[in-house]
């Protein structure tokens, strides 16, 4: 049984940060704090889309019901204690005298109805259902809820750490409604919803009446700034107080600039290559006159191909300025539930050209590969190297990138029967919780909408013999055990090559003198994480 008890109350500060699209010259106020930001929302609605930005906004204005740390360790959070009242049972408290932004209490029915409209938001890219599907849940008091589960479920209390706790008054709430701030108030966060101008800014406002410690920002201000010497400018210039996703290219000159902090962290974040298991003909991939072909991607041979075909160690060099750690599985090997057997494909051009004539393509093929254009450090570059290094390999290869909405709206749901549009795309994806379970679920797993398994699975892999040990995994209560049955189950996705990981990102923020950054794994740049120097 675990249990974890009731800790003190915690400061939050969240700093977010407003400017015009042009000329922000006037200093920031003491009680403001600015942030340039490196990648667009896709919604303000804070169950739409499992995406990095989206999270990081939304759960400083609704909360989770469990808390992580800087390591993604879990801690208390609207929920002060939980325990497993036996195998296929947990047990949670609420935390007492919690308001909403409106003034209304905090209560189960509140949490309830978050687990209704969690997993069912319309027209979702990447939904949060793995975390709510399969569970039953049952009111004990306003400040205590069970819940059951048809086998054991060890990672519970970690499901409920990824996605925020709405007011029940908000549950029928469009996501263009919470996007309009129709549902500002409907949080518990110590920062309000302040403004929200798509692809430009976020502003969050103080909760003053914020059930823990008092926020040190009375305005949050996000700046969405997606070129990387833009904001590195804007940075320098004053214009704002603190950026994330430094350039590779510029960490060492910051570094050495007295008048700039930088704090940097090892990511959860892996890029990877995704690509078209499920058709038998693949829209962006034929023969090198133009005709059709078979689906040369659901071989094996072809697979591992292209991933020898790629050189790691290059690109972590070369275009992320050793700012990057080459990929061997979804998380880096100190997270748990990774394998410790796996190592990263080595670079083989003649071993891969080999592979790809005993697959019956000595000549290649002719391939269009998709990429989001600002969203991940360097990702045009990325594309771009790799593109060349198929074309050695005999592949005919050409690149296309897409702004990130619309990338990811195709890459999700763009082609006839809302399923993924395109043949071979570059990714990230920056692990929910602090072990591979929401890894292997979220993208090797069968892709199932009812059970929540394979939501951001782009390109529909299965492998009945790695669901098998995931399941087997996310049933085992023993830690060890779960630890070595994922690693069993990862071990299983990466020899397959259900996805190609390519390297881990190394999250980097710098502020000006006088700010000070706490980094994080998960990358989220929270005013939480920033105090004054």
């Amino acid at each position: 049984m675990q249990r974890f008890s009731t800790i003190g109350r915690r400061a939050f500060q969240v700093g977010l940060i407003t400017l015009p699209a042009l000329g922000f010259a006037a200093a920031a106020s003491a009680q403001e704090v600015r942030i340039g930001i490196s990648a667009e929302l896709s919604a303000m609605d804070p169950h739409y889309h499992n995406l990095t930005p989206n999270n990081m906004i939304a759960q400083q204005i609704y909360e989770p019901l469990v808390g992580q740390d800087v390591t993604q360790k879990l801690t208390p959070l609207l929920a002060e204690s939980w325990k497993a009242i036996d195998d296929t049972t947990w047990e949670f408290k609420l935390r007492k005298n919690v308001k909403f932004h409106d003034g209304s209490p905090f209560t189960v029915d509140d949490v309830l109805a978050t687990f209704q409209r969690a997993p069912n938001v319309p027209k979702s890219p990447s939904s949060f259902g793995a975390y709510v599907r399969g569970k039953e849940f049952s009111k004990v008091d306003d400040h205590t809820f069970r819940v059951k589960t048809a086998a054991p479920a060890p990672l519970v209390p970690t499901d409920f750490s990824t996605f925020g706790v709405i007011s029940a008054k908000c549950k029928d709430t469009t996501t263009e409604e919470f996007n309009a701030g129709k549902c500002a108030a409907g949080g518990t966060g110590p920062y309000k919803h302040g403004e929200y101008v798509a692809g430009d800014r976020v502003v969050l406002t103080r909760n003053d009446s914020y059930w823990g410690a008092k926020p040190i920002w009375a305005t949050a201000r996000f700046r969405i700034i997606t070129s990387s010497p833009t904001r590195v400018a804007a940075l320098l210039a004053g214009d704002v107080d603190v950026i994330e996703n430094v350039p590779t290219t510029d960490v060492a000159r910051l570094k050495a600039d007295p008048k700039i902090n930088v704090a940097s962290t090892v990511s959860n974040r892996v890029i990877y290559f995704h690509m078209d298991h499920f058709r038998e003909n693949s829209p962006f991939i034929t023969a090198k006159d133009g005709s059709p072909i078979k689906n040369p991607l659901r071989d094996l041979r072809v697979r591992q191909a292209l991933s020898m075909a790629i050189n790691r160690p290059g690109i972590v060099d070369r275009i992320m300025e050793k700012e990057a750690i080459p990929a061997n599985q979804l998380l880096p090997d100190q997270f748990f539930g990774t394998s410790k057997k796996l190592k990263p494909i080595a670079f083989d051009l003649n071993g891969a050209k080999k592979l790809l004539t005993e697959a019956g393509y000595p000549n290649g093929f002719k391939m269009k590969m998709h990429g989001p254009n600002g969203r991940y450090l360097n990702d045009t570059k990325i594309i771009e190297a790799v593109a060349q290094m198929f074309s050695r390999l005999g592949i005919d290869t050409e690149v296309e990138t897409l702004p990130a909405g619309n990338f990811f709206s195709r890459a999700s749901q763009g082609a006839p029967g809302n399923l993924p549009e395109f043949s071979f795309i570059l990714v990230g994806w920056g692990a929910g919780t602090g072990e591979s379970s929401d890894s292997l679920k979220a993208l090797l797993a069968t892709f199932d909408r009812e059970k929540g398994m394979g939501a951001t699975n782009r390109g529909r892999y299965s492998n009945p013999a790695f669901d098998a040990k995931l399941v087997e995994a996310l049933r085992t209560v023993d830690d060890a055990k779960r630890d070595l049955a994922l690693a069993a189950a990862m071990e299983i996705g990466m020899n397959d090559l259900g996805l190609i990981p390519v390297h881990y990102q190394l999250n980097t923020w710098a502020t000006r003198k006088g700010f000070k950054f706490e980094a994080r794994t998960n990358e989220y740049t929270l005013a939480t994480s920033i105090s004054k120097e």
